[in-house]
């Protein structure tokens, strides 16, 4: 009853797609995370210009 357990971990361990897939997985993972933190860091460094605009536009009567 062992053997075919074997044969099928052994198949297992040399089955490459998986790996390749959760490969793929992390590599998306990281170029999300990095384009959140880019557009936040982004968004943050303009808030200020944002809102001279809008104060501004206010001041015009807009």
């Amino acid at each position: 009853m062992n053997a075919p357990r074997r044969i099928s971990e052994s198949r297992f361990v040399k089955e490459q797609s998986g790996a390749t897939s959760v490969e793929y997985a992390v590599m998306l993972a990281l170029i999300l995370m990095t384009l959140i933190v880019g557009v936040r860091t982004v968004g943050n460094g303009t808030n200020g210009i944002w809102a001279n605009n809008q104060s501004k536009l206010e001041e015009a009567g807009f």
